[in-house]
């Protein structure tokens, strides 16, 4: 038997055996399984115990569907979210925020700065201050922004991966644009131009980096290698946005020729192609959910009716696939077939936040349904007064925990994203 959850969205169970089992190389699949073996080896310790005890009590609401969504508590679950994005800053040393918390092997379970994420979760947290008047989260935004001009590369991009020597940077459009996105709000809180300046650094690179079909061609080292990453078009959000404080119509012409590369990958259906790091034929909901909002709010921006119309061809079938409760599998197939057992969080929190502005944009009310279903099931999922405080106010990558999703850790961009949908809600029903 299979999750209730799971179960009433008729997983296709066979078929995603195949695909793991039968369609990976068989080195693959050793790597992965001796992956696992040593994160759980690694909760085998007396202080991991409390945390084993999580993941137990975890899966087993993932195989029961036992989960009960929350539907008030929005501004104490935001402040609770917002407290341990401080800490994950607080856990380094240079200012930027910790990719993450995972508890298995040696150290204390915090890693290292995280350029990319660190740039949006800047502007979350600055955009949590302007509401909320908090100084002192408004200065840690502001700290992150000073940080990441210090590590901006010399081309003006941002590098892959965890911060590293500058020898060993390599530039990735993705994660310059995520950064972008970041300073743009950095001064626009603050009118600092140290920000609008390393804004138009990151904005001149991205421009020079998109190719005659529009895309954006640096990918950095250490990820799996695609011609084509249909969710850069992300980025071409930013861009639209630094076209609004420089008054320079290159970025938004270049963020349009993005979008509209993008869109070259969009199915009848409304699925993309080419739109995952490692499994383009089952992209992850995580990617699917940067697609759809970078798509969004370009059209948005720039009155392109025809730009909504194809989010919503993206949505609709995600939506359409939520159980009840609110749980939304972690990929899918190009016939919008789940590809996956467990739910990837910070996927379900990217689409809550697009169905919300598409009920903004078009006031459709079956996408504001959707959002707060969406959300309120990641509340249940929240880790809320536990014995553990590492993990207090923070969203895991999957669930169950133990999901292929950043398995048994949690990545800051879950709860920012999950932060966004939060405010989104309490905004929308104030």
């Amino acid at each position: 038997m299979f999750p209730s959850n799971v179960s009433t969205i008729n997983t296709p169970t066979a078929r995603i055996f195949r695909d793991v089992l039968l369609k990976r190389k068989f080195r693959s699949l050793c790597y992965e399984a001796q992956g696992i073996l040593v994160k759980s080896l690694g909760l085998c310790r007396i202080d991991r115990l409390p945390f084993l005890r999580l993941v137990i009590k975890d899966s087993t609401r993932f195989v029961l569907g036992s989960v009960q969504p929350i539907k008030e508590e929005t501004m104490e679950r935001a402040k609770a979210a917002v407290g341990w994005l401080v800490r994950a800053q607080a856990a380094t040393v240079d200012g930027g925020v910790s990719y993450g918390y995972f508890p298995y092997g040696s150290g204390n379970g915090w890693k290292k700065s995280y350029p990319e994420t660190t740039g949006y979760i800047m502007a979350t947290l600055l955009g949590y201050a302007k509401i909320t008047g908090d100084k002192e989260i408004a200065e840690a935004a502001l700290r992150m922004a000073h940080w990441e001009v210090s590590v901006q590369m010399k081309s003006g991009a941002v590098q892959a991966n965890e911060l590293c020597a500058q020898n060993n940077q390599v530039a990735a459009a993705f994660n310059t644009g995520m950064v972008l996105d970041g300073w743009i709000e950095a001064f626009r809180f603050s009118q600092d131009e140290r920000f609008l300046h390393a804004g138009k650094r990151a904005g001149d690179f991205l421009v020079g980096d998109v190719d005659e079909q529009g895309y954006l061609q640096s990918q950095g080292k250490r990820t799996v290698f695609f011609p084509i990453k249909t969710y850069t078009c992300l980025c071409a959000w930013h861009l639209c946005r630094l076209s609004e404080e420089i008054e320079d119509d290159r970025y938004r012409i270049t963020a349009v020729k993005i979008v509209e590369a993008a869109l070259k990958q969009q199915h009848d259906n409304g699925w993309f192609a080419n739109n995952c790091l490692t499994r383009p034929e089952a992209p992850l909901l995580h990617t699917i959910g940067y697609t759809l909002q970078g798509i969004l709010e370009v059209g948005i921006s720039t009155k392109r009716d025809d730009f909504i119309t194809a989010v919503q061809r993206g949505v609709d079938p995600l939506i359409s696939k939520m159980s009840p409760q609110g749980f939304l599998p972690g990929r899918f197939y190009s016939d919008w077939k789940p590809a996956g057992f467990s739910s990837c969080l910070t996927g379900s929190a990217q689409i809550a936040v697009v169905c919300y502005r598409l009920f903004e944009h078009t006031e459709n009310v079956k996408y504001l349904e959707a959002a707060d279903s969406l959300v309120n099931f990641l509340k249940a999922l929240q880790s809320i007064n536990l014995p553990i405080t590492e993990v207090h106010g923070a969203i895991p990558g999957s669930f169950p925990i133990v999901g292929a999703y950043q398995m048994l850790g949690y990545p800051n961009w879950a709860t920012k994203y999950y932060l966004d949908a939060l405010l989104c809600q309490q905004r929308l029903s104030s």
